[in-house]
This record gives C-alpha cells, structure tokens and sequence, in this order.
C-alpha cells in the first residue's frame, strides 16, 4: 500500500539539489539461486540540506538501503551517488577516502575512544585525515549541542545523553555531504532522545546539513522533513511534513 502526503505545486519554486540518490539498486544476500532481495530495483532521492527518515516493517530493506547509500554495502546491482560521485564505480581506497571526507555517522553505540577527551573525540577525523580544525565551526558545532563544559572530559565523565551529542558533534565536524543516523535514539531514555532528535533538527535548520535517518519510531520520524517508506525491498510510498499520528497510519497500511 503506498501512503503518500499531497502538497499543492509551488509556482517558480527553486530547484533542490540532490544530496545522494540511488538508481536501480538491487542488493542480494546469499548464494544465487537461495539469496534474499534486500532491496529491489529501489530508486530513491535524497533533497540536500533536508532531513529524511527511512521507515518500514522489519526486513524491509532500510537499515541496508541506507548501509548502501553510505557506502557500507556493496549493491549487486545498480547504482549509488554521492553528489555526482558513482560509489559503485570507486575502488577500496577512494570509497574509504569518500566515507571518510564526505560522510558522516551517527549510531546508538557511541563508538567513542575511551581514553580521548571529548574534544579530541569531536576532532578524531579530521586528525586521521590530516586535516586542520576549523575553529569558528568546531565553535558553532559545540555550542549548538551544549558542550562547552564538557570538551574537558572523558566519555566516562560524560551522560549517556551528552556521549551521544560528542558523537554527533564528531559526525558534523568533517562538514559531511550526507549525515547517515542509524536508529540513533534507541539507547537513550525518553529524555535524551527528544534532545537529539532535537539536535539533529538543529543541524539541518543551523548548518543545512543532510540527514538520513533509520528509524522504526513514529515519533523520531515527525521530525524529519519527509519519510520514505519501505515494505519487501521496494518503495512503498512517502510521508511529506509528517506527524506522530501520519506516520502510525502509514506504518500500519505496511502491516506493521
């Protein structure tokens, strides 16, 4: 069932640049003739400077689009850009090159080096990749998420809420094209999940960054600017300004 949210055209509204998309992608697990499907023939747009939420039933194919679209997965066919870069296309080094310079991750494992400060944490990447700090940005990054006071400690020293807001500054210090969240408020108590996700709406109003969120909460998924919907590897529709209650309706026309 395709679940769509009508919007009336805008006369002369701009054109929006396309931060990530995929083309026929097809992804197969397992030996031919008893693989699973994954994802099949999925053509999928990603708006720049716009928050995105992928929702669907379990084994519908979102946590391995997304793996895809970041460059995490191998399609068995098709194709996945970055911008006007084809992944498919990249050998080993430049595709890690890619991840590295023009990606960005946020998951509910805080994957943060214990034996760093919060700062170093924040600036890890642009350390391995020889890259110097810009500090106005670095600024920007750690006021917006409240880390003035913390850049000083260590993760133990830190909530679990303010590791994941060290996480996610880390994730925006590279100015990454896209910003790829997996399910990133399912360690998190009611609480520190309305703060992230408030965060990360944030970073979309403040640095016009591009999110794409994995997500299987209705209300994670409101704060998106749009859901796409999965159902058996396929498109199964979209959700456009979506609302708590939207996204419960559409999830259960999916038969979730």
């Amino acid at each position: 069932m395709t679940t769509t949210t009508q919007h009336p055209p805008t006369t002369n509204a701009p054109v929006t640049a396309i931060a990530a998309r995929t083309v026929g992608l097809t992804k197969t697990f397992g030996t031919k003739g008893a693989g699973v499907t994954a994802l099949d023939a999925v053509d999928v747009a990603v708006e720049a400077g716009r928050f995105t939420a992928i929702m669907g039933p379990s084994g519908s194919g979102k946590s391995t689009l997304m793996h895809c679209l970041a460059g995490l997965e191998t399609p068995t066919s098709g194709q996945v850009l970055v911008g006007d870069t084809d992944l498919t296309r990249l050998p080993d080094k430049a595709l890690t090159l890619l991840r590295r310079e023009r990606i960005g991750f946020v998951f509910q494992s805080f994957n943060l080096l214990p034996m760093l400060t919060a700062r170093q944490n924040i600036l890890l990447p642009l350390t391995l990749a020889g890259r110097s700090v810009e500090a106005d940005r670095l600024a920007r990054i750690v006021s917006v998420l409240g880390l003035e006071e913390r850049l000083g400690h260590r993760p133990s020293e830190l909530s679990g809420g303010q590791q994941q807001r060290v996480a996610m500054a880390r994730a925006l210090i590279t100015a990454p094209d896209v910003l790829f969240a997996d399910e990133p408020t399912g360690a998190l108590d009611s609480r520190s999940s309305a703060q992230m996700l408030a965060f990360l709406r944030t970073s979309v109003r403040e640095f016009g960054q591009t999110i794409v969120m994995v997500t299987h909460d209705p209300r994670a998924a409101s704060y998106a600017d749009r859901v796409l919907l999965l159902a058996d590897g396929r498109v199964a529709g979209e959700l456009l300004d979506p609302t708590e209650d939207s996204v419960l309706t559409a999830m259960k026309g999916l038969g979730e």
